[in-house]
C-alpha cells in the first residue's frame, strides 16, 4: 500500500481539526463572536462560518471552516450544531457541540468521520484568570466511527472513541483519558512484496485491537504526565508508552503556536533555520522527568522467531539463542558494563519466556532538555547514564 506522506498528513490534520472545541457559537452577538475568534486565534486556530441559524440557546453554525496557524490551507468541515447555550460567570456554557458527518478524499484515500460530539463546553469570560486563563474546555467527547478507504476497500476503521477531561480545580492538575472500543486494519492492502510475505507468514492479514490513554497536566508549573498510552493488537501484544515532562506551561504553548504561525507564513522553499533555532530555544525550557516503552507479548515474539528461523533453516529457539549471544557485543559499544549486563540478562529472560520487555529512563532529578541536547551532540554514549536508563523483562 503506497500512500504519499503528504496525503496522510492532511488526512490526519483533518481528523485533528474535527476534535477541536469549535466555540464560535455566538455569532449573533458581534462582540462575543469577535472575542471568540480572537480566543481561537490565540490558541492557534482561525475559524469562520458563512451563517448562523437558530436562537441564543440553540443554533447551527453553517459552512464552518477552520485553519490551524501552522497550516496554509483552510479546511471546510460543514455545519456545527450548538445546544444548551447559557451565560456562565461572564462567559458561556454549551451543553453539546456536534459536527456534521465528514468526508475528505485525496490521492485515492478517503477519510470518513461520524459526527464528533462534545459535551459540557465552557467559554471563559474575557480576561478570566483561572488556571487555564482564556482557554476553552470541555468535559467529554465521542466519535462513533472513523474509516480510511483506499479505492473502495476499508484499510482502517476505528469505533467508539471516547474522551474524558477533568478541568483543573483547587490547585489540582487537569486529568484526561481516552479509549476506543476497537480498531481494524486490513493489511492485505499492503503492496510491498517483502512486507506482504511477512504479514502472511505471521497470520496478520487483518488485525484488530484497541487503544487506551490517560494523563494529567498541571498548568501552573507545566508538569505533563502521560501515564498510559497502550496500543493493543489481538493475538500479537500491547505496546505501551509513558512520559513525564516539566515546564510545558501556557506561555511555552503560546510561544510554540506563534512560532509555528511564523513558519507557516513563509513562502515555500524559504530558509527557516532561524525559526528552527528559536523553536529549539523554546524546547529547552522543558525538563525530562521520566519515560518508558513497554511491550507485553501475546504470541507475536515466538511467531517472529519461528518465521526468522524458517527463513534460515533453523528453529525459533535457535534464533533466540543467537540473539542472546549477539546482544552483549552490540551493547559493548556503549562502554557501560552495568547497562550491558542488565540488557543482556533482560533480553535472555524475555526470549526464554516472552511475557514483557520494558525500557525506562528515570533520572534521579529532572534533566533540562538543553542538557540532553548538548549531551546528544557532544557525548551521546553518556546519555543512558544521564537519563537513568534501565531494562527489565517479565516484571509487572
Amino acid at each position: 500500500m503506497t500512500i504519499k506522506s503528504s496525503t496522510l498528513q492532511k488526512l490526519a490534520f483533518s481528523t485533528f481539526l474535527l476534535t477541536l472545541p469549535l466555540n464560535a457559537a455566538f455569532a449573533q452577538d458581534t462582540a462575543v463572536a469577535d472575542r471568540l475568534k480572537a480566543a481561537m486565534a490565540a490558541q492557534g486556530v482561525d475559524i469562520s462560518w458563512t451563517g448562523v441559524t437558530g436562537d441564543a440557546s440553540s443554533m447551527v453554525l453553517q459552512g464552518v471552516s477552520v485553519k490551524p496557524a501552522a497550516e496554509k490551507e483552510t479546511l471546510p468541515i460543514g455545519d456545527v450544531k450548538l445546544e444548551g447555550v447559557t451565560e456562565a460567570n461572564g462567559g458561556y456554557a454549551i451543553a453539546t457541540v456536534s459536527t456534521s458527518a465528514f468526508q475528505r478524499s485525496q490521492d485515492g484515500v478517503t477519510l470518513n468521520l461520524s459526527p464528533f460530539v462534545i459535551h459540557d463546553m465552557t467559554v471563559p469570560a474575557d480576561g478570566a484568570t483561572g488556571p487555564l486563563g482564556s482557554l476553552m474546555m470541555y468535559k467529554s467527547a465521542e466519535l462513533d466511527n472513523m474509516t480510511v478507504k483506499i479505492a473502495d476497500k476499508t484499510a482502517f476503521s476505528m469505533d467508539g472513541l471516547a474522551i474524558e477531561i477533568t478541568p483543573p480545580a483547587e490547585g489540582k492538575a487537569m486529568a484526561f483519558s481516552g479509549t476506543t472500543e476497537k480498531f481494524n486494519a486490513d493489511l492485505t492492502l499492503v503492496d510491498d512484496p517483502k512486507s506482504k510475505e511477512v504479514i502472511n507468514a505471521l497470520g496478520y492479514q487483518n488485525i484488530t485491537g484497541n487503544l487506551e490513554m490517560a494523563g494529567t497536566w498541571q498548568p501552573s508549573d507545566g508538569k505533563m504526565e502521560l501515564s498510559k498510552y497502550d496500543i493493543s493488537v489481538d493475538n500479537a501484544g500491547t505496546l505501551g508508552m509513558t512520559f513525564d515532562l516539566g515546564g510545558y506551561t501556557l506561555d511555552v504553548i503560546k510561544s510554540l503556536q506563534q512560532m509555528q504561525k511564523k513558519m507557516a507564513a513563509q513562502p515555500e522553499g524559504a530558509d527557516k533555520s532561524a525559526e528552527g533555532m528559536a523553536m529549539l530555544g523554546l524546547l529547552q525550557q522543558l525538563s525530562f522527568n521520566s519515560a518508558s516503552v513497554r511491550f507485553d507479548d501475546d504470541s507475536l515474539t515466538n511467531k517472529v522467531l519461528d518465521y526468522v528461523g524458517k527463513q534460515q533453516g533453523m528453529s525459533g529457539k535457535d534464533i533466540a539463542n543467537q540473539a542472546k549471544a549477539i546482544v552483549p557485543f552490540g551493547m559493548a559499544q556503549l562502554n557501560n558494563p552495568e547497562l550491558t549486563a542488565e540488557v543482556t540478562a533482560a533480553v535472555g529472560k524475555y526470549l526464554d519466556d516472552p511475557q514483557s520487555l520494558e525500557i525506562s529512563a528515570e533520572p534521579s532529578a529532572a534533566v533540562p532538555f538543553a542538557l540532553i541536547m548538548a549531551g546528544a551532540m557532544s557525548n551521546p554514549l553518556d546519555l543512558p547514564k544521564t537519563l537513568g536508563v534501565t531494562v527489565k523483562a517479565n516484571e509487572d
